[in-house]
């Protein structure tokens, strides 16, 4: 069995981070990610200030020293002065990804109109994919899983199933999920055999 894979779960909040509440980006995140991941996995989770600097200095620090392959942000990516989340991960990216701000913006948008305000992005940095979400929880769970109907079919898929095969091809470790959660689309070349 490989080691598990790690994922690093940032909350980007002036008040949370100095105590004022309670951060809810990343208990969301795990609770979403416990229920969606078949795979092993571990979390490396960091809550910290709307900082460029400090921003940065984490995502970097989760890559490379950390050995994250998937990087998940919550919060710091509306048009308010303090929110520069999505400033600096652009910094410290090698590639843009831009469909998966594009398509969580298309989710939200069955919710509120004001989500043509987010500035949610993705990017490469070596073998990770970073990815800022959105802040509530609510809408995590939303733009990762996407729309169900009232019956529980699928009405508009979320962005998490692209993740796995993206991951695949920068490099980085098999994920696999539960297909009632959030099924992984791979093309037919690279889906593995079911294992026992």
């Amino acid at each position: 069995m490989s080691e598990p894979i790690r994922i690093g779960l940032v909350s980007i909040s002036d008040r949370a981070s100095a105590g004022s509440y309670e951060d809810q980006g990343i208990p969301a995140l795990q609770d979403w990610l416990a229920k969606a991941l078949r795979t092993p996995w571990s979390a490396h989770t960091r809550l910290i200030p709307d900082v460029r600097a400090t921003i940065e200095h984490t995502l970097v620090e989760l890559v490379e020293q950390v050995g994250c392959n998937l990087v998940l942000t919550t919060g710091g990516t509306g048009p308010a002065p303090r929110d520069v989340t999505p400033e600096a991960t652009l910094a410290i990216a090698d590639k843009e990804m831009p469909g998966f701000g594009e398509e969580m913006r298309r989710i939200s948008l069955n919710f509120v109109p004001t989500a043509i305000l987010s500035r949610q992005l993705a990017v490469i940095r070596g073998q990770c994919l970073i990815i800022n979400l959105p802040g509530q929880p609510k809408a995590i769970r939303e733009t990762l899983e996407g729309v169900r109907d009232a019956d529980g079919s699928v009405r508009h898929v979320g962005i998490f199933a692209a993740v796995p095969y993206c991951i695949d091809l920068i490099g980085g470790p098999w994920i696999d999920t539960d297909a009632a959660v959030i099924k992984a689309f791979r093309p037919k070349s690279a889906i593995r055999p079911q294992q026992a």
